[in-house]
């Protein structure tokens, strides 16, 4: 039986979406949907839930508004369409709630919170409360800022919104890849938050996902939001046997993991979305066919190493060239990969130097293997990587 949390889950973006779309107002819509949400919450228990529940919330969101622009004297200046509202009160009353046509606007929310205008953290902020529904407390607890310094940054955001005119809209198909690239950053900067942070952050990589998969199925004819999702799918399929340990913070290497704590059905899901992209291959596929050889019964090390350099030669990217090294000291010997990362020289970047230490470990240079481990242990956050970098430098 379908509940008011899973409601709330499945459909918080999308009954926001149809608000911003008729009000054109974001925080007048957040607000109003939340209190429809309460309404619910009230009325469903004793009530039962309606046959159209997403269309029930949107057309008790809607008045709602309409109520409060009213009392506000501003009705005819905050609503787009005047005339709508005579119709959106009609669409009040209980028996005709179900005939409610609702568009699917999430892409037009998900365009506007990542808009290249808001600042990145902003962009990640609004997406994460708006299209995926988090709470301000959970999105601060998540980022470890106090939820006030959360609350006040996605205030700015709307009020950016609503300052700058950012339009509540899909981008023109000449500006749709730069900003389709954009959204895919943000949705991927949380997942990465999530899966290197468990244990503050897991809720956001699960979230990442799930937006993964909305913007795939809003944009079926492009191939890097199927790349993202394959790759976030692969990626987390592994979170069970990243660490190890009587506390569960020993950082475990691919080549190390227990394989049997693999996600498998994720796995053959992520393989399943690769099957479908063809032609251009986009920066995000290429990572995920990268992570989908990496997760195969044989590691094939040289069609990953070419892959990572068809990657590198799409993004001019040092951290790719990197990652390739690693593929090219299991295909060509530590020594070749060597002498890739040196000519790198990414000296204020800790897996730099954590590749460095593992490849001089592997050539017998413990002395230089020992510095270069320390040096990225000065540069490591988590405590997983850290506890990984001493132990690495207690064996050397």
């Amino acid at each position: 039986m379908t509940t008011l949390e899973q409601v709330f889950r499945d459909d918080w973006g999308k009954v926001l979406a149809a608000v911003v779309g008729y009000l054109g107002d974001f925080e007048l819509a957040e607000e109003s949907v939340a209190e429809a949400f309460a309404v619910a919450a009230r009325r469903w228990p004793a009530a039962g839930m309606p046959a159209s529940p997403t269309a029930w919330l949107v057309t008790t969101a809607r008045n709602r508004a309409i109520d409060r622009l009213r009392r506000d004297r501003v009705l005819a200046a905050k609503l787009r369409l005047l005339e709508a509202s005579t119709q959106a009160v009609a669409e009040a009353e209980v028996d005709e709630v179900d005939e409610i046509q609702i568009p699917d606007e999430r892409l037009e929310l998900v365009f506007t919170c990542c808009h290249p205008a808001l600042a990145v953290e902003a962009q990640v902020a609004l997406t994460l409360r708006a299209v995926a529904g988090l709470s301000t407390e959970d999105i601060a607890q998540a980022f470890l800022v106090p939820a006030q310094t959360m609350k006040r940054r996605l205030t700015r955001a709307k009020t950016k919104i609503r300052e700058a005119g950012i339009p509540f809209s899909v981008p023109a198909a000449d500006l749709l890849p730069e900003r389709l690239a954009a959204v895919l950053a943000v949705i991927y900067l949380i997942f990465n938050q999530g899966y290197s942070a468990p244990a503050q952050g897991g809720q956001l990589a699960a979230e990442a996902i799930r937006l993964g998969r909305v913007l795939a199925a809003l944009l079926p004819a492009h191939s890097e939001p199927r790349g993202l999702l394959a790759l976030m799918l692969l990626h987390d399929a592994r979170r069970r046997a990243r660490l190890a340990g009587p506390d569960g913070q020993d950082l475990v290497l691919l080549a190390d993991q227990d394989r049997s704590l693999w996600d498998r059905r994720q796995i053959a899901e992520a393989r399943g979305l690769l099957d479908q992209i063809s032609g251009d291959r986009g920066p995000y596929m290429l990572q995920a066919a990268i992570a989908s050889l990496q997760a195969a019964d044989w590691t094939d090390w040289r069609q990953i190493a070419a892959l990572y350099e068809e990657l590198a030669a799409r993004t001019g990217s040092p951290v790719v060239q990197l990652n390739g090294a690693v593929a090219v000291a299991e295909a060509d010997g530590p020594a070749a990969a060597l002498a890739v990362v040196d000519a790198l020289g990414l000296d204020g970047y800790q897996y730099w130097h954590s590749t460095r230490a593992e490849l001089l470990r592997r050539l017998g240079r413990s002395a230089e293997a020992r510095a270069a481990y320390q040096a990225a242990l000065a540069l490591a956050v988590s405590e997983p990587e850290r506890r990984f970098l001493r132990h690495r430098i207690e064996d050397c």
